[in-house]
């Protein structure tokens, strides 16, 4: 049980640590006098990149988290009889979930669309995705964070 929860921490560290990381280190860097436009390629590799990690992440974490969840005798296929924190706490990976795919299948790719057509060609629509769409990861980090209070809370009862 040690080593599972051991990998299950280990997958959420690096979730929410390269979400940390792209929010608070890479993004502000970058932006930096305003030359973002120049990195624009090395940001979407690194993205590209951590993408494929956060896929595995995921995976780990829902594997981990069924076996951990088992262990600790919480009836999976009786969401009634959940605990709150727990019951919480699946909200919220639920919603980190969609958050997640929503960022990755609709809102990554149609802000790729918008930017690869001339600022002054841009429709009003384009406009105002790219002027909201960075809520999505800031909203993310936010609710991955609360994830990961209520795991402290849930590991203390």
């Amino acid at each position: 049980m040690f080593a599972l929860v051991w990998i299950h921490l280990l997958a959420a560290v690096v979730w929410v640590g390269g979400m940390v990381f792209l929010s608070v280190v890479l993004v502000p860097v970058l932006k930096r006098n305003g030359a973002f436009a120049q990195y624009a390629l090395l940001f979407r590799t690194v993205a590209y990149r951590f993408r494929a990690v956060v896929w595995g992440a995921m995976g780990i974490l829902v594997a981990t988290g069924l076996t951990l969840a088992a262990g600790r005798s919480i009836p999976l296929m009786e969401p009634s009889r959940w605990p709150t924190i727990f019951a919480a706490k699946i909200g919220l990976v639920t919603l980190l979930f969609t958050l997640t795919l929503l960022h990755d299948l609709v809102v990554g790719p149609r802000v790729r669309r918008s930017l690869g057509v001339p600022e002054a060609e841009r429709s009003a629509r384009d406009r105002v995705l790219l002027r909201y769409s960075v809520l999505v990861p800031r909203i993310s980090l936010l609710v991955a964070l609360l994830v990961l209070l209520l795991a402290v809370v849930l590991a203390r009862t």
